[in-house]
């Protein structure tokens, strides 16, 4: 009776299990940054969120952070793919990173369509929420947004402290300020008082241009990270493919 002798790994499958098991630290890493910079913006700069009239950048947040979970799973599916040589899973794992490089391809576009408005989306509605919302009842939230903003940011109205004249709480406020005490350098009850640049800050350009550049920065964070990871992803469907070809078969 003849003995069959199971068949070694090839050099090629070693070095190929090598580099996908490589490129799956690599894409967990990456995946843990994706979440950490979707947690980072929902928790620490939700406020200025609130601020937008579009629910694009809210939506692109949650996405992100989907994202990383999926990435981190789909890496971790992809090492036991690896280690075990399970070409049943390599399919689940390649089918996986082709889904997640559509949907990338699909967020940058939606993301590069809003990067062209966000100053529209700003200059028409930053304006208008500041002057009808802020201090008025219900909207606690937004003018917490609206005065962490001033400070962050140092800046005073949507376009400058002048914005502020029109304001229905500057109009109705018993104490006759003519700014947000937020506005203040130094903030303390009443300071908005004198709208004086020694006292106020004064910026060309007001919040927006600071709203503008946040928002944009974050976009193209987003976008390297977004970038890197699906160069990630070519490279690994590239191996994947490879080591695919490179096992045995295996029972599904």
């Amino acid at each position: 009776m003849e003995v069959q002798h199971e068949k070694s790994p090839t050099c090629g499958t070693i070095c190929l299990k090598s580099l996908l098991l490589i490129f799956n630290v690599l894409f967990w890493l990456a995946g843990g940054a994706v979440l950490v910079v979707g947690v980072w913006t929902l928790v620490a700069k939700s406020d200025y969120i609130s601020l937008l009239n579009s629910s694009f950048y809210t939506t692109s947040t949650y996405l992100l952070i989907a994202a990383g979970c999926v990435v981190i799973v789909t890496g971790i599916i992809g090492c036991c793919a690896t280690l075990n040589e399970r070409r049943s899973l390599l399919i689940v794992y390649l089918v996986l990173l082709l889904c997640i490089f559509l949907l990338e391809i699909i967020a940058g576009v939606l993301a590069f369509i809003y990067y062209q408005k966000v100053d529209n989306d700003l200059t028409d509605n930053l304006k208008l929420t500041m002057q009808q919302k802020y201090q008025q009842p219900g909207e606690e939230a937004l003018t917490q947004a609206v005065d962490k903003l001033h400070q962050e940011f140092k800046c005073c109205g949507s376009n400058s402290s002048a914005d502020w004249a029109d304001s229905l709480w500057i109009k109705s406020d018993t104490n006759h300020r003519l700014v947000p005490d937020s506005c203040c350098k130094s903030p303390s009850h009443l300071c908005g008082l004198r709208d004086h640049p020694s006292n106020i800050y004064k910026v060309e350009g007001g919040c927006i241009m600071k709203l503008e550049e946040f928002i944009l920065d974050q976009l193209y964070i987003i976008g390297v990270v977004g970038g890197g990871i699906a160069f990630l992803q070519l490279l690994g469907m590239m191996f994947t493919c490879c080591l695919y070809r490179n096992l045995k078969d295996e029972p599904y």
